[in-house]
């Protein structure tokens, strides 16, 4: 809630005098929270097991999501990643995160320890703990960098190595998988697009491109370090409010954090994520169902994962990919999704006996 009030804050202040988008931005986000709100209390109170049994079912309901965004869905800024029903926009790809979790939840609470370690057994355990879930995993994985989407791409591929590794698989097939991944990794270059390898261009050097892809994170580092300890005050960023700052009130968010509170407001912000991420993995910890124990740690690696690659990316550490920083950055998918996660850690905070 703390986290919550503290977006409502700087959206305001992201919205206030903003050339791109107007105040509605911020009643917008207040209707979600307040009902957001609700949400959490009801999902707090239903029997996660019930998800259990529709996990997979969920996760092809998303991947025909992301099927038919590829085909009819909106068109914005040369990317295709929303749906536009009665004027209301959702991303399929949000869906995605919370489906994969799920999904993946489901796949590794059913596997049984291997009792043999002959090569029979050692293939058939490669393809039960690895190849099978990597290839369900990556029909999301390709069909959201499809779109293009690369941040929440490499979120659900986070997603997939930390519950994976906790799943129980065996080290050297983990070890060796990380490795091929980072072999490969110089040959993803040629398959994206042209401004996202300009943003890796720009995140190695902003300089080589001042006015045109190294503009945003210029802005965002003259944001975050003119607020100093204190900041600048509410409404009196000069970067923001005098709008050289663009996306402000998505991606961006926490360079107005930095700027009008400043760095105690950046460190007082991180607390509180913290206590979330560390309150998650207690629960994952003290939770004797297999299934809950993993929903709770893919719910806390996708909120460690996109904190720390947003706020990375508002400093400079990080390339721009594009991914807002939960619960404070304006996004109904997002949002939603998060706030669904909240409730479902509520949810699996409850003492359970063993199923």
């Amino acid at each position: 809630m703390l986290i919550m009030g503290f977006g409502l804050i700087a959206l305001y202040s992201a919205s206030n005098n903003n050339v791109r988008v107007g105040m509605d931005i911020f009643y917008d986000q207040m209707i979600g929270t307040m009902f957001g709100l609700g949400g959490m209390l009801i999902l707090s109170q239903l029997s996660y097991r019930k998800f259990f049994d529709f996990a997979y079912i969920f996760y092809g309901f998303s991947v025909l999501l992301l099927i038919f965004v590829l085909t009819i869905g909106h068109q914005a800024l040369g990317a295709t990643r929303w749906f536009a029903i009665g004027g209301v926009r959702f991303q399929p790809s949000e869906i995605s995160k919370l489906a994969v979790i799920f999904m993946l939840a489901r796949y590794f609470s059913q596997r049984r320890p291997r009792l043999s370690f002959d090569v029979h057994s050692t293939m058939h355990g490669l393809w039960g703990d690895l190849l099978a879930p990597l290839f369900l995993v990556g029909i999301s994985i390709g069909l959201i960098f499809k779109q293009p989407d690369l941040g929440t791409a490499i979120l659900v591929g986070g997603i997939f190595v930390i519950m994976l590794y906790v799943s129980g698989i065996r080290q050297w097939i983990f070890g060796w998988f990380i490795g091929i991944c980072m072999a490969l990794m110089p040959f993803a270059w040629h398959i994206l697009k042209p401004y996202q390898k300009d943003r890796l261009m720009v995140f190695l050097n902003p300089n080589i491109d001042p006015l045109g892809a190294g503009y945003t994170i210029i802005q965002s580092k003259i944001a975050v370090g003119s607020g100093g300890i204190f900041g600048k005050g509410w409404l009196s960023g000069t970067q923001s409010q005098l709008n050289f700052l663009p996306e402000r009130h998505t991606d961006f968010i926490f360079s107005v954090i930095g700027e009008e509170w400043g760095l105690m407001g950046g460190v007082f912000l991180l607390y509180c994520y913290s206590m979330i991420i560390y309150c998650a993995f207690k629960i994952a910890e003290y939770n004797k169902d297999k299934f809950g124990h993993m929903v709770a740690i893919g719910i806390a690696g996708i909120l460690s994962l996109q904190v720390v690659i947003n706020i990375g990316m508002v400093l400079g550490l990080c390339p721009v990919v594009g991914i807002t920083l939960p619960l404070m950055s304006y996004g109904r998918t997002s949002y939603l999704i998060f706030v669904i996660m909240l409730g479902f850690l509520l949810n699996l905070s409850k003492k359970r006996t063993v199923f």
